[in-house]
């Protein structure tokens, strides 16, 4: 039922109501830690840790069952979270009316790879190459490069080995999708952008991360370009990839690279501390 209410929402909005993160807990973990509250094909709501996942389907809405599975799923105090895809009206009324407030702002950006992406020049002294399945070196590398560059991200910084493995578990992934950096005198990580493929013709920018130590030397421009030289490779059309919206550097970068911003490609995340 969860994923019938998933699946009519997003068609019904343009938006998946719910994240990857949400898709693989429950997949990998079904409902433990967490408690759902079902009301048949009509809505639901997870509550798992302060995060909160709450969907009605099209045919349901208007009818008081979002406040309804708002209020008992907020009846226990506490820090809580929610994240609104698309920022969606009916959402920001549900947060406004059981007291959360907006504090994070996810831009998605966009980019046609009908126009010509700029050359890659790497940088002398750094190799890029895709990530070798066989070599545990590489995956291993990539966990401390990502706990380094994204020590302070609420959700990136907590992947860990169980997590990657999932992920790399997926039937979208390809190792050659998941391009390292390597420094050609010690073969250490520098950085890593790992792509991912939704269909054969959408693409995304999935992470980039730099080891703080290679920060500042162009790598995150040299790493992003790679993944969308593959993605166009292999066939894709258009990109998009997610940014904070107060993370002017990267936005920086990626206007510059082509991607832009739309208002409805705007997600936020509604909190009650």
């Amino acid at each position: 039922m969860v994923e019938a209410v998933t699946a009519a929402a997003a068609q019904a909005d343009g938006q998946d109501p719910v994240d990857e993160a949400v898709r693989l807990r429950l997949r990998h973990h079904g409902l433990r830690d967490t408690t759902l509250w079902l009301v048949s094909k009509d809505g639901f709501a997870l509550r798992h840790a302060d995060g909160l996942d709450l969907v009605v389907a099209p045919d349901a809405r208007r009818t008081g069952l979002g406040t309804a599975l708002a209020r008992v799923a907020l009846e226990t105090p506490g820090s809580v979270s929610a994240w609104s895809h698309g920022d969606h009206p009916g959402a920001r009324r549900l947060a406004e009316q059981h007291g959360l407030g907006a504090v994070r702002a996810l831009w998605v950006m966009r980019r046609s790879l009908a126009e010509p992406l700029p050359g890659l020049d790497v940088p002398a002294g750094v190799t890029v190459r895709g990530l070798d399945p066989d070599r545990s070196t590489d995956a291993a590398a990539v966990l401390r490069v990502n706990a380094a560059a994204f020590a302070h991200h609420p959700e990136q910084g907590s992947l860990d080995a169980a997590g990657l493995a999932e992920r790399m578990a997926e039937a979208w992934f390809e190792p050659a999708g998941l391009l390292l950096a390597l420094d050609d005198d010690d073969q250490s990580v520098l950085g890593f952008h790992w792509t991912k493929r939704h269909s054969a013709t959408l693409g995304e920018v999935y992470v980039v991360g730099i080891a703080p130590q290679a920060q500042g030397r162009g790598l995150g421009r040299v790493l992003t370009l790679a993944g969308l030289h593959h993605l166009a490779d292999g066939g894709s059309t258009e990109v998009l990839l997610y940014v904070e919206s107060d993370n002017a550097p990267a936005r920086a970068v990626y206007a510059r690279l082509g991607f832009t911003h739309a208002d409805v490609d705007t997600h936020v995340q509604y909190a009650r501390t």
